[in-house]
């Protein structure tokens, strides 16, 4: 039985009878490794050669001409002399992984993690190389990742939202709200943009303060006359998911305003863990050049309040970094200056990232939750205006760890210059990274299907293996 017969053949029941068929029908195609996700999704382009890729070479040929052996088809004009990595990189953990000084806080983590530096993207644009990173197509109308998550393994609670976004506060990334989009998912698995520390973090989850005539008890009130008339309009439309949805977002909507409140309020954190995050605002040491604060402060707030979503139900998280606009740049497409882009945003980052880590294994949460860390596509070797670097689809970097990973490996080696993978006739493509996730979290990446306009559409597309040497 599929679920629109399902739903068809159900749909009279009592709301509750609907809303539990996502556990009904959430059964695993193996078992599963992990329960949940985390993405930290770095907007801009994040350079693998100045954070995690290191390249002797470039420090031996720093600003010599570059030369690629072939034609090269650059974003912008940057193929000017080599550029060595902007920060040092030292051996951290057992593992002795070499990480730039700009990250360094990941060193505390380093054994758990799995790093995959032979990525590559199919497009040097922004929109694209997001779009396929997100959702698996590098054009609009395919869902995002946690979408089919979502629809494929259900809810692990009622109270909170099943697929959390926690976008950058100044603005979203290249796509907007079509990274987390259902498309043509049901509505009810789109992600929900929350913003950790703004005095609305959810949009119109309350009354606007100035409806004084807007009780606690009308709005209860309200919410459920609106659900009843849904629900009989549902009984005389069967198979309607969009009315499915909006059922659900009421009932959520309600059950959210006790819940996401106290899930999204950090003051009563102890000291420790506060001090773990970098919320107790002390001094750093790092770079008297920049003011890491901010950047560890914003980024942080958002792991923090990650993993309380996280222990308390929400399945897949998405955190990110960066936004679309603003100059001087607060994302990660550094072609003007690597050192100022990166600087702040590479160590707030990695102090929270860290700290979400360690957070996680402490609670035991870890080892069955999957953090996965990304960007669109790399930065080249070569030059831009002396200071920064241009695009690089042809090769970058992600890293994993946590459930079913296996920490302390770095998994398919770039060239001597972090261009293009090794061995280029075996890359590692977006399709694989989904594949394995899916795997651990007990999901065929192949049998997670949805039929659309005739065709039977999945996360990975036609493409898709499993990253074995990054399991446990």
């Amino acid at each position: 039985m599929n679920r629109r017969h399902f739903l068809q053949a159900f749909s009279s029941l009592p709301l509750a009878c609907l809303l539990s068929r996502e556990k009904l029908l959430a059964a695993p195609h193996h078992p599963a490794k992990a329960k949940r996700v985390v993405q930290l999704f770095m907007a801009g382009g994040a350079s693998h050669i100045d954070l995690f890729d290191y390249k002797p070479e470039l420090v031996k040929r720093h600003g010599q001409p570059s030369n690629f052996g072939e034609h090269v088809e650059a974003f912008q004009n940057g193929l000017g002399p080599w550029l060595k990595p902007l920060w040092d990189f030292k051996p951290y953990g057992k593992s002795g992984k070499l990480l730039s000084e700009v990250v360094s806080p990941l060193g505390a983590v380093a054994d758990e993690l799995a790093f995959v530096h032979n990525m590559v993207g199919k497009t040097g644009v922004h929109s694209q190389g997001t779009l396929l990173q997100t959702t698996g197509f590098n054009r609009p109308g395919f869902p995002g990742m946690g979408c089919w998550v979502s629809y494929g393994l259900g809810s692990l609670q009622d109270n909170l939202p099943t697929f959390v976004v926690l976008p950058d506060h100044r603005g979203l990334a290249s796509n907007g709200t079509k990274n987390w989009d259902s498309a043509f998912l049901p509505a009810q698995h789109s992600g929900m943009s929350v913003y950790p520390g703004e005095k609305n973090p959810i949009e119109d989850l309350f009354p606007d303060e100035h409806l004084k005539y807007v009780t606690p008890d009308g709005d209860k009130e309200a919410i459920g006359l609106l659900s009843k008339l849904n629900r009989e309009h549902a009984s005389q439309h069967l198979g309607d998911e969009r009315l499915e949805a909006r059922i659900r977002s009421y009932e959520l909507a309600a059950k959210m305003q006790l819940a996401a409140p106290e899930a999204l309020d950090i003051s009563k954190e102890p000291a420790h863990v506060m001090k773990l995050y970098g919320l107790d605002h002390g001094k750093t040491s790092f770079d008297k050049e920049i003011n890491p604060l901010e950047e560890t402060e914003y980024f942080s707030r958002k792991c923090l309040v990650a993993r309380r979503l996280l222990e308390r139900g929400v399945r897949f998280v998405q955190i990110w970094s960066g936004n679309d606009n603003g100059f001087p740049r607060r994302n990660w497409d550094s072609h003007e200056d690597v050192k100022r882009d990166h600087g702040p945003l590479a160590y707030g980052m990695a102090k929270g990232a860290a700290a979400l880590i360690q957070d996680l294994k402490q609670r035991g949460l870890l080892e069955d939750t999957i953090v996965l860390w990304t960007t669109e596509f790399g930065r080249m070797p070569s030059s831009q205006g002396g200071k920064g670097r241009d695009h690089n689809p042809y090769c970058f970097t992600n890293w994993l760890c946590g459930g079913g990973i296996r920490g302390g490996v770095s998994h398919g080696p770039s060239d001597d210059f972090g261009y293009k993978p090794a061995d280029r006739k075996h890359p590692t493509e977006v399709y694989d990274v989904h594949a394995t996730v899916l795997h651990l979290l007990g999901i065929d990446h192949t049998k997670l299907t949805f039929r659309h306009n005739g065709i039977d559409r999945r996360l990975t597309d036609v493409h898709g293996q499993l990253i074995k040497p990054i399991m446990a």
